[in-house]
C-alpha cells in the first residue's frame, strides 16, 4: 500500500539550485517528514514543469509541492496532479493561466534586480540560440541575500544556476492553485521578486499568507525554521487530502 504521508518536494529559483533547502530539510526531518529537492531544469517552464510531473507521478503517495519564486510558477503548472495535495509558496508568485512573470511585473512597481541580471546566449539543440540570466556577484548579496553574512552570499552567487530567460515571458496552462490548497510566505524585504507581487497573487488565490517583514529573497537560507513551520502546516492541515 503506497504511504499516506505526505512527501514535500521543494522546487528551487532561477539563479539558485537545490542546496538553498539546506536547513529547511534539516528542519523538516525533524519533524518526521520525508522530503525531495529537485534540480529545477530552469530551461523553460513547460519543459520545467513536465519534469517536475514526471517526479511527482513516480512518488507512491501525497505530495506537497513547495516552490520558491520562479518555482512557484512551476508548482503551478505542474501541481494538478492527483496526488498533489498542497502547494506552499516560497517568497514566489502564483500566475493565473495564461499569465507570465512580466505581464504580472508590468502591473507593479519594477523588480530593481530585473535590469541588473546578466545576459548570456546558449544554445539549446545543437543549432538554436537563446538567452539565459544569472545575478552578477556584486549584485547577489544586496538584491538577493540581503539578510544573509557577506560570506554565505557569495558562496551562494558562485553556486547558482543560471536561467533561460524564456522563463520570464512563459505562462502556465493550468494554475492548480485553484483546486489544491496554498500557502504563501511573504518576503517583506524582498529586492528580487516584489512583495507586491507576492502579496497580491497569494491573496487572489486565496492562500493562507504568513508575511516575514525583513526577509530577503534567499529566505530559505535566511529563515529555514520559518519557511519548514509553514512547509509543515501546510502537510498536516485538516484541508490536505490524506
Amino acid at each position: 500500500m503506497p504511504s499516506t504521508r505526505p512527501t514535500v518536494v521543494l522546487v528551487h529559483d532561477g539563479c539558485s539550485d537545490a542546496t538553498t533547502w539546506f536547513g529547511v530539510i534539516a528542519e523538516l526531518h525533524r519533524r518526521g517528514l520525508t522530503v525531495l529537492a529537485v534540480a529545477n531544469p530552469l530551461r523553460g517552464l513547460a519543459h520545467d514543469a513536465a519534469y517536475l510531473a514526471s517526479v511527482v507521478a513516480d512518488i507512491g503517495g501525497p505530495v506537497v509541492l513547495v516552490g520558491h519564486s520562479y518555482g512557484g510558477a512551476v508548482i503551478t503548472e505542474a501541481g494538478a496532479a492527483p496526488n498533489v495535495v498542497a502547494l506552499v509558496y516560497v517568497a514566489a508568485y502564483l500566475p493565473d493561466v495564461g499569465e507570465s512573470h512580466n505581464a504580472l511585473a508590468s502591473r507593479f512597481d519594477p523588480s530593481p534586480l530585473i535590469p541588473r541580471l546578466r545576459r548570456t546566449e546558449f544554445t539549446t539543440d545543437g543549432t538554436e540560440r537563446a538567452t539565459e540570466l544569472s545575478v552578477p556577484r556584486e549584485c547577489f548579496r544586496p538584491f538577493v541575500a540581503a539578510d544573509l553574512d557577506a560570506e554565505v552570499a557569495q558562496v551562494l552567487a558562485v553556486l547558482q544556476r543560471p536561467v533561460a530567460e524564456r522563463v520570464l515571458t512563459d505562462a502556465p496552462t493550468v494554475a492548480a492553485w485553484r483546486a489544491t490548497p496554498s500557502w504563501a510566505l511573504v518576503t517583506g524585504a524582498d529586492q528580487a521578486l516584489p512583495p507586491s507581487i507576492q502579496r497580491f497573487t497569494a491573496r487572489r488565490a486565496g492562500a493562507t499568507v504568513l508575511e516575514l517583514p525583513d526577509a530577503s529573497h534567499a529566505v530559505a537560507v535566511s529563515r529555514p525554521t520559518a519557511v519548514a513551520e509553514l512547509i509543515h502546516d501546510a502537510a498536516r492541515s485538516p484541508s490536505v487530502r490524506r
